[in-house]
């Protein structure tokens, strides 16, 4: 989800890289290979820094996969060891905790990260050592698809891509709230925000709606008012505002001190509970966020799901714990498919899942490594996530 610069790293631990090569997790080496007595899965995840609610969503709802698959007997009679590594929400990081999963620890398989940035930055390294990567809610189509357009092979995800949710947003706007105007107020340094952004203003004037304000801010602003008072100043029936929680919350707040009283609507970077604290439960009304996951959902295996959940933790499971959930149950599927820890024949069973029933909804991949899956809309209701509408693709 998150933009970062990683060219630059790439080229500093090519040799690494190289290095790298023939030491993956292939099915040949380690504990995790054909006949050890463990499957090795690598969780490379924000644990601690600026986007940690992400990664410790994730990591805790793996914690949980992890135990409800071994206690069921393991993938093929073989329990799975979960190696988690912190990458402190940085695509250094990120990459660094690659390079020693897939060459000290030889895992299997990586989940993680679940920024787009910090996924993008493990992809080399997954392909060069062919050990498949699913990121359970990096949405960017970077994740999956280079800037050549050709396909990274290794990689996949969990989350539907950005442009989907854009889409999603504008026909929300346009067809279930019945507006005719909106401005957008966007990231302009995330790849994430400006994806979204182009795909609802794409979306929403193809419906006949008209954009009378498009503003831009930076990742670590704290004062949004000018441009806030500048959207105010158009009129807007309504406000999108794809970006992420730590500074939408402050955005949410500042824009209902100014008088912004229309539906506000975001995408998954708002899913946290942080939100609520920053915001505030009141400013919070009449906004709307897309989602993979409500605990609402009527859905048997969600709710299934989600009580399982709460006994373990005490709380209600948001997207992310949903989607760190899942990916741990995809994964599995492929490798009881593949019959194989082999890294090369785990990649080709995810290629062609089909339909597969996770808790975020049927799951499916297509050529480009992006789920066929369906959304959720949630809303705001005194601080709480209620489920509003379900959306297939």
């Amino acid at each position: 989800m998150k933009k970062s610069k990683f060219a630059s790293l790439f080229l500093s631990s090519s040799l690494l890289i190289g290095i790298l090569a023939g030491c993956g997790s292939g099915g040949e080496t380690g504990t995790s290979s054909e006949g050890g007595d463990t499957i090795k899965i690598g969780a490379n995840l924000e644990l601690s820094g600026g986007v940690a609610s992400y990664g410790t969503s994730e990591a805790d709802a793996i914690d949980l996969a992890v135990e409800e698959i071994n206690a069921a007997g393991g993938i093929d009679g073989k329990k799975i060891e979960l190696i988690k590594v912190d990458n402190k929400s940085d695509a250094a990081e990120a990459t660094n905790a690659a390079i020693k999963l897939t060459s000290q620890d030889k895992v299997t398989a990586i989940i993680g990260a679940a920024t787009s940035g910090n996924s993008v930055a493990q992809v080399q390294i997954a392909t060069d050592t062919k050990t498949p990567m699913i990121s359970p809610s990096g949405t960017s189509t970077t994740v999956t698809v280079g800037e050549d357009g050709k396909v990274n092979p290794f990689t996949f995800r969990t989350a539907f891509i950005d442009p989907f949710q854009g889409t999603v947003a504008a026909n929300f706007a346009a067809n279930e709230l019945k507006v005719k105007t909106a401005a957008v107020y966007a990231d302009n340094a995330s790849d994430y925000a400006k994806g979204l952004a182009a795909a609802f203003i794409k979306d929403f004037e193809a419906a006949g709606g008209k954009i009378v304000a498009e503003e831009s801010y930076v990742a670590k602003d704290t004062d949004f008012r000018s441009n806030l008072t500048r959207i105010k100043s158009s009129n807007p029936e309504f406000v999108f505002i794809p970006g992420y929680y730590e500074e939408v919350g402050l955005i949410v707040k500042q824009a209902r001190e100014l008088g912004i009283t229309v539906p506000l609507m975001g995408a998954d970077g708002w899913d946290s509970p942080t939100i609520v604290d920053l915001a505030g439960a009141d400013a919070l009304n009449n906004t709307f966020i897309i989602t993979a996951y409500s605990s609402e959902d009527p859905d048997s295996k969600a709710k299934e799901f989600s009580d399982n959940f709460k006994k373990k933790y005490g709380k209600e499971p948001n997207s992310f714990n949903a989607l760190g959930y899942d990916t741990v149950y995809l994964l599995k599927d492929a490798i009881e498919r593949a019959g194989s820890t082999d890294g090369t024949k785990i990649k080709e069973a995810i290629e062609a899942t089909d339909q597969l029933e996770l808790v975020t909804g049927l799951y499916s991949v297509d050529e480009n490594h992006h789920p066929i899956k369906s959304a959720v809309i949630i809303e705001f209701v005194d601080g709480s996530q209620k489920f509003k509408t379900k959306v297939n693709p």
